[in-house]
């Protein structure tokens, strides 16, 4: 992967800005622009410089993945080191990661610099690195792929064990062992699985309660392999489906089949989102269907783009992302149906192989 491609896409962006540097704050956006995975650390970017700042923890690891970067060693707070981390570089207008950065640190940072010379001025980014990282570069890809595929092979495993009895927590259990025994690292999100009138809270947490015959099961889950997500939904009955069933679950289905086969190069996310929301309200469903039809995936579970009803992100090549319309029904339950998706070529190319329900 090519730091310094991403670096010199950045600095582009920041001449837009008319600021002279940066500073890097997000979780994610540290190691896709520096190659560090430590937990703690800024990036102070420059047109000319790349300076990780981080303390002795993780110094040493710095050196090693941050190549081309210099390292700055922090000691105690910020107000004693921040001085001479700037000192030099003759920065009037600092930008940071407002949608990231507390306003205790800001208000720190204001501090520090209104003593500094020349007169530095806190200028709030949002949304400077994140059109970047939407685009993803063959690696990425290839890495969120080996993902998706186990995510496919956990959930292909457990779905066939699932019993009436056993309860969303056992359930949930046996998914996040299968996912680790098929490669996972941490999982980028908690297993998402919601039985009978559970499955109406499209985030809800796996519970004690005994799954039933006769009712909907979603089940969410995701992987991560070398810090990249996957992302995968599948509705799931034990017993002979009922009407509801058949017809919530058709129209959710037939709302996806429709955002994959019509979505196109160019499109905005808001445009994606009306695709399927037009199949579920034909339906008589559409106040049921209350999120976004899905979300970029990479080295964050959700990041752009977002194909929601008021998104303006536009859909390019080699964006990832995911495809889940759900109709939720108080009292009853929900399904949702999701499938990680690739830009390609200008169409959808689904990467998700997991196996759906015939009804």
């Amino acid at each position: 992967m090519k730091i310094s491609n991403r670096l010199g896409k950045l600095r582009q962006r920041m001449a837009e800005k008319e600021i002279e540097a940066v500073l890097i704050s997000q979780p994610e956006n540290r190691p896709y622009l520096s190659g560090f995975s430590g937990s703690s650390g800024l990036l102070l970017i420059t047109q000319e410089s790349t300076i990780l700042a981080t303390d002795f923890r993780y110094v040493e690891q710095a050196e090693r993945q941050a190549l081309g970067y210099d390292i700055f060693n922090t000691k105690g707070d910020i107000e004693g080191w921040f001085p001479e981390l700037i000192d030099g570089l003759n920065i009037r207008r600092l930008g940071f990661e407002s949608d990231h950065l507390n306003f205790d640190m800001y208000h720190r940072l204001s501090n520090i610099l209104d003593d500094a010379e020349p007169q530095t001025r806190l200028v709030p980014i949002t949304g400077l690195v994140g059109p970047i990282r939407a685009v993803k570069e063959p690696e990425e890809i290839g890495l969120i792929t080996q993902a998706v595929a186990i995510s496919d092979a956990a959930l292909g495993k457990v779905a066939l064990e699932i019993q009436v009895g056993m309860t969303e927590e056992e359930v949930a259990w046996e998914i996040e062992k299968a996912l680790h025994d098929n490669g996972s690292q941490p999982l980028p999100f908690d297993v998402i699985v919601a039985s009978g009138p559970n499955a109406a809270l499209p985030h809800a947490k796996p519970s004690r309660r005994a799954i039933q015959q006769s009712e909907p099961i979603v089940i969410d889950i995701g992987a991560r392999i070398q810090c990249y997500c996957s992302d995968l939904s599948r509705t799931i009955y034990l017993g002979t489906t009922d009407d509801t069933f058949k017809k919530v679950y058709r129209a959710v289905l037939e709302a996806q089949m429709a955002a994959i086969a019509n979505t196109t190069e160019g499109m905005t996310g808001a445009q994606a989102d009306g695709l399927a929301r037009e199949v579920i309200g034909k339906a008589n469903y559409g106040y049921n269907f209350g999120h976004g039809l899905g979300h970029g995936l990479g080295l964050a579970p959700h990041e752009k783009p977002y194909l929601s009803p008021n998104s303006e992100d536009a859909l390019v090549n080699n964006m990832v992302f995911t495809i889940e319309p759900g109709i939720y029904i108080s009292g009853w339950g929900g399904v949702r149906i999701e499938d990680t998706v690739i830009m390609e070529n200008g169409r959808i190319r689904v990467l998700s192989q997991a196996q759906k329900m015939e009804v």
